[in-house]
């Protein structure tokens, strides 16, 4: 069952993809990259209400507090990107701007953000 938290991060963002799907482009990564609870989000779509949530896909980077669209590819270094995005704080009335740094390694995907270089996200592996 979806707890309230994790329907409200379901809907903002399906919204995003929604309002977004029109310009978006998406990463070239095939799977879904995640900690723990992001990789079950992955697989059954349904939350686990954690806070401690993170989830990557070709698509969007989604937290438990927050929801980003890939809205453009600005750059590719083998399987690194650079991307801007457009995200949704849960709180927050209006989606901000931004761009993610997308960095792959040996334990898969780490994400900061060039609005706030104290944010590092991951390494988030392969979902399985």
């Amino acid at each position: 069952m979806i707890g309230m938290r994790g329907l409200f991060l379901l809907t903002i963002a399906l919204l995003a993809a929604l309002t977004s799907a029109a310009v978006a482009e998406t990463l070239p990564i095939k799977g879904s990259y995640g900690n723990k609870d992001g990789c079950a989000y992955a697989k059954s779509g349904e939350s686990t209400g954690s806070d401690n949530f993170f989830l990557l896909t070709s698509e969007s980077i989604t937290t438990a507090a927050s929801a980003c669209t890939i809205e453009k590819v600005l750059k590719t270094d083998g399987k690194s990107f650079t991307a801007k995005v457009s995200c949704e704080a849960e709180g927050e009335e209006a989606a901000s701007e931004d761009t993610a740094k997308i960095t792959y390694g040996p334990k898969g995907y780490t994400i900061g953000f060039t609005s706030d270089a104290d944010i590092k996200w991951g390494p988030l592996p392969l979902c399985k």
